[in-house]
């Protein structure tokens, strides 16, 4: 940790680019010339916490709201396997109601004979809950702790579940429990200051390599991106800061996955790409139905979490982003660019076979 915090300190441009130099010699030395690609997919947009930054958070009450049906989640599924998709990433708002009960491992079982890898980006869970989904076919887990700040977090949860710090951040855990091989963290950069952010997110990455050793572990420095509600960056996360972010997790965690999303620009993520990136999203949407306008029919709103029917319907209405997008690239087009730089665009490389006795 002293090794990090000393990455982290203030750089000359010729030290930032040493560290850059480093960190690509070490992502090809760990993971050759591939970039992992994956997609999310949002199946429902109802949540009962009130998180200050998010598009969904339940004070937002004006919004459009729907959570998909099995049928229309598998015709999402479906249009990004059309695309080249082999690793999806389901998400959802956290809600008791809409998206429990078995929901989703319903969503998983009826994505799973043609879809390899399956994860999931939901409220947090007890073990067994998690057991359950690895049983239905998911293998990945992703869980951002958004602020590692306990004051910052208190102040931006301030109803729901999540506003228990406690209970999240002992959330990979949990799943490593429920039988996860792959688990994701990360810290949401803009409501702290970045460098005790990346601190405290790298103290956590080497407490649960210690503990959770059999599974692999992603981290992601996702910044605050527009959403409905208006919610400002409360502190500044530049370009150069990303970069050296990014350079120090990969120079002291030279194994660990880091993703990229479509919130960064293209030129940006262009940039990034050789730097230590190893998996990233294309042609994202962060609202259900946003691939097909699967669920457009049963748009409503929500006031304190309680479903409200619509008066009037609109038929150009859709359901309401998580955040806004940067990259609006199509999957094939940011596979071109990696290619032009020299890198494979990986769509597949997980089979349940692989642990099948047969």
């Amino acid at each position: 940790m002293e090794r990090f915090a000393s990455l982290l300190e203030v750089k000359t441009p010729a030290q930032l680019e040493a560290m850059a130099r480093e960190a690509r010699t070490l992502t090809r030395r760990n993971f050759g010339r591939t970039m992992r690609m994956f997609a999310p997919l949002y199946v429902s947009n109802e949540c009962v916490n009130n998180c200050s930054y998010c598009g969904f958070s339940r004070d937002n009450t004006s919004i459009m709201r729907v959570t998909l049906t099995i049928d229309q989640v598998v015709k999402e599924a479906r249009h990004l396997v059309d695309q080249g998709f082999r690793n999806i990433l389901l998400v959802a708002g956290e809600h008791p109601k809409f998206v429990s009960n078995g929901y989703l491992e319903e969503c998983i079982r009826a994505i799973r004979d043609f879809v390899p890898t399956i994860g999931i980006e939901v409220g947090p869970m007890e073990a067994p809950e998690y057991e359950r989904m690895v049983q239905a076919g998911c293998e990945g887990l992703v869980v951002y702790q958004e602020t590692y700040d306990r004051e910052i977090y208190k102040d931006m949860h301030t109803a729901g579940p999540k506003k228990d710090f406690d209970w999240r951040i002992a959330c990979p855990e949990r799943g490593y429990e429920g039988g996860f091989r792959r688990i994701g963290i990360g810290a949401l950069f803009g409501l702290s200051d970045w460098r005790l952010e990346a601190l405290r997110l790298a103290a956590h990455l080497e407490h649960l390599n210690k503990h959770c050793w059999k599974a692999w572990f992603t981290v992601a420095f996702p910044r605050l991106r527009p959403a409905a509600g208006g919610f400002q960056p409360m502190t500044d996360f530049p370009d150069w800061a990303l970069v050296q972010t990014i350079c120090a997790f990969r120079l002291v965690f030279p194994e660990v996955g880091i993703v990229l999303s479509t919130r960064e620009p293209a030129p940006l993520r262009d940039a990034l790409a050789p730097l230590g990136i190893t998996s990233m999203s294309a042609g994202s949407h962060t609202e259900p139905g946003g691939y097909t306008g699967a669920g457009s029919d049963d748009l409503h709103q929500t006031v304190k979490g309680r479903r409200v029917d619509l008066t009037e319907r609109d038929d150009k209405a859709k359901a309401e982003g998580q955040f806004g997008i940067a990259d609006e690239r199509s999957p094939a087009e940011v596979a071109a660019m990696l290619s032009k730089q020299g890198l494979d665009a990986v769509w597949k490389d997980w089979d349940a076979s692989i642990l099948s006795a047969a």
